[in-house]
């Protein structure tokens, strides 16, 4: 005999509007792509600009210009402030180039098909458990920005440009004073790791990343004014750690490797951490249980980090038991907003 269930109550429009912008979200997605490549926000700029004049500058057509001028103000990118005229929000500010807060080389990067192939293929990686970067471009994530120079600088300055944040919040809610010298394993150009020796002057730093990773780090070292306080050293991490730290950093490191490659990379600071040396960890710290009020981000980023690299964002309990297996123990995690990381403090055991 089976029970009959209740008819599901009917849907509500605002039901109903949710499913239809989150479906359109592509779309969203690609009609600010559009406004970064082809310079939108430099040209309607500080003053404001009519429709005509931006399609004049863009070399794009007028009609079609100000319908996508309109999607962007919809969007709340821009706004019109009389028909055919527009102005930056705070958002579309974020897209011009000449701002030291700049994101348009994120948006580039994260709209580049590179970025987005993968994605088409999420229902095999969640089949699989493994990335589908490889199997739709032909070699890893990795490999691909090594043979495309292009991307690969377009990604370095994405990745600086959300690290300028991280440096801004860091050195102020952490006492790296305590150290004698604190080392950056993957720290690249050095953007971290400057704003920590800038703020603490007694401390010695120590970069650490492959030759290409440093390329730029002795002209961001220099800016700042700490070069002849920080030693930089080129290796992989996989290999190898320098020892001669007493905190080593490691910022959006973890998060692009599963827990197999990540405890590799752990055991190698362990061998080299003294006794009373301090692992901080810089990466995002999902919540154990899903907040809907708290951004999507995380977790999508999560997403992200599985169809490229099959890396993962990890939870606390997930920072911890992978502490525990490398031969550390995880002793506070601090937020660092308005950044959108968290900075893991372990220490050695058994020691």
């Amino acid at each position: 005999m089976t029970t009959s269930q209740a008819p599901a109550p009917p849907a509500t429009a605002a039901d109903r509007e949710r499913i239809a912008q989150l479906v359109c979200g592509h779309m969203a997605t690609r009609t600010i792509s559009a406004a970064a490549a082809l310079g939108v926000a430099d040209i309607i700029g500080p003053d404001g600009s009519d429709s005509a004049q931006v399609a004049a500058a863009a070399g794009t057509d007028p009609g079609a210009t100000l319908r996508l001028l309109r999607a962007l103000a919809a969007l709340e990118v821009l706004r019109e402030t009389e028909p055919g005229r527009f102005a930056l929000t705070g958002i579309g500010e974020l897209l011009r180039t000449d701002r030291p807060d700049s994101m348009a080389e994120f948006v580039a990067m994260t709209t580049d098909p590179a970025m987005l192939g993968g994605w088409a293929h999420l229902d095999q990686a969640i089949r699989t458990g493994g990335e589908v970067f490889s199997t739709t471009f032909g070699t890893s994530f990795f490999g691909h920005l090594a043979g495309d120079p292009r991307l690969s600088a377009r990604f370095n300055a994405a990745m600086r440009q959300g690290t300028r944040l991280a440096a801004q919040v860091l050195p102020q809610a952490y006492d790296f004073g305590r150290f004698r010298t604190v080392a950056d394993v993957g720290g690249g150009d050095g953007t971290l790791l400057a704003a920590v020796l800038a703020a603490h002057p007694g401390v010695q730093g120590l970069l650490y990343d492959t030759a290409e990773g440093l390329a730029q780090a002795d002209t961001t070292l220099a800016g700042a004014g700490v070069a002849e306080r920080c030693t930089l050293a080129t290796g992989d991490f996989f290999a190898s750690v320098p020892a001669g730290a007493e905190a080593y950093l490691l910022k959006s490191i973890l998060h692009d490797w599963d827990d197999e490659r990540a405890a590799v990379i752990l055991r190698h600071v362990r061998a080299v951490i003294p006794p009373h040396g301090r692992l901080l960890i810089v990466d995002a710290v999902l919540p154990d249980l899903v907040d809907a009020q708290r951004s999507p981000l995380g977790h999508l980023g999560d997403l992200n980090m599985l169809v490229q690299l099959s890396g993962r964002e990890r939870t606390r309990s997930d920072f911890t038991a992978l502490c525990q297996a490398t031969g550390f123990r995880l002793t506070s995690v601090t937020g660092l907003a308005p950044a959108r990381f968290s900075l893991v403090e372990a220490v050695p055991t058994g020691c």
